[in-house]
């Protein structure tokens, strides 16, 4: 669909026309150009309203030239634009001129109180929003299950901006988000620009801490709506830090190529897998399923053949990879 001032073929033609003959009459300058006079007409009231040419006084047109035509007809707008930039400048110093302020009352308020304790989805998110932007060493986050599209939209762009400014992000997931295209893709774009991702079988509950002196807990690992505690006890600080890092020395590197072991065991053979991950050795597993230690031994083989592993831990390791075990 065409606007209804747009300078098409014909307008130009007749932009032309009047350039080089500005006193001919409609009629006679739709002759030379091998036009209707309604068409001359339409394409002088398009060029007339672009400022392109002007009615003289003498009889006909004259013809602007197109930068004139510009800045006569966008100068208003370029001023009004210069209008608002130079008051939203003014407006983000004015703003700006209030961080000192803030900062020293955060750091008030962290010192008043270990444990506070935030409500409302609105104000978790502008909470955890201003803990990455002011972080400036380090970021540890668990992310149990999955995470919805928005996010992982919302949670891409904090990292992002955060990697950027040199802070070190580590990042647990679990196992099972290796199948979700939407967390796979969150992973390697976050991992591209600087982070450390890892994944494992399964998280204890929602979990970021900010420079190691500042943890972010769910109050109800169970209902992400009660809202969150921002921790900065020292003592429960180091057991959510010493927590994170055990975790993550058991982890896996997100990136690893898993193996295609095709669809997971199920019946006899996922009882002894969940039974053989858990340490339990063949005559464990068949006194506890009533089954002989040949029958056992037997499944035991052909689930490390299944998985491409050398040893029972290996194949526990890659069942949690192809999320057999959850």
């Amino acid at each position: 669909m065409q606007e209804s001032d747009e300078i098409d073929s014909v307008a130009t033609q007749v932009y032309r026309g009047r350039v080089i003959h500005p006193t001919d009459s409609v009629e006679h300058l739709a002759k030379r150009l091998g036009i209707g006079p309604s068409q001359v007409t339409e394409a002088e009231g398009k060029l007339a309203a672009l400022g392109l040419i002007r009615s003289s006084p003498g009889g006909g047109w004259v013809a602007i030239s197109p930068e004139s035509a510009a800045d006569e007809l966008l100068g208003p707008a370029e001023q009004d634009i210069l209008r608002k930039r130079i008051a939203m400048a003014a407006t983000r110093a004015r703003l700006h001129a209030l961080t000192g302020d803030y900062l020293e009352a955060r750091s008030m308020r962290s010192t008043r109180s270990n444990i506070e304790i935030i409500q409302g989805l609105h104000n978790v998110l502008a909470v955890i929003d201003d803990l990455a932007r002011t972080a400036t060493k380090s970021i540890d986050v668990f992310i149990p299950g999955t995470l919805s599209e928005t996010g992982i939209r919302s949670a891409e762009r904090l990292d992002l901006e955060t990697l950027a400014r040199g802070v070190m992000l580590r990042t647990m997931l679990q196992h099972s988000a290796r199948k979700k295209p939407g967390a796979a893709q969150y992973a390697a774009t976050i991992t591209a620009a600087g982070a450390q991702v890892r994944s494992i079988t399964s998280l204890p509950a929602r979990l970021l801490i900010y420079d190691r002196n500042c943890a972010v807990l769910p109050l109800d690992p169970e209902v992400t709506g009660r809202g969150v505690a921002l921790v900065r006890d020292p003592a429960v600080l180091s057991f959510v830090q010493r927590l994170f890092d055990h975790y993550w020395a058991r982890a896996l590197v997100f990136s690893e190529a898993e193996p295609d072991s095709g669809p997971a065991p199920t019946g006899v053979d996922r009882e002894v897998l969940l039974l053989m991950a858990s340490g339990k050795k063949n005559e464990t597993i068949a006194h506890q399923l009533g089954m002989s230690v040949r029958s056992v031994s037997r499944i035991v083989s052909a689930l490390l053949e299944r998985l491409d592993a050398d040893s029972r831990f290996q194949a526990g390791v890659r069942a949690a990879q192809n999320g057999w075990l959850s």
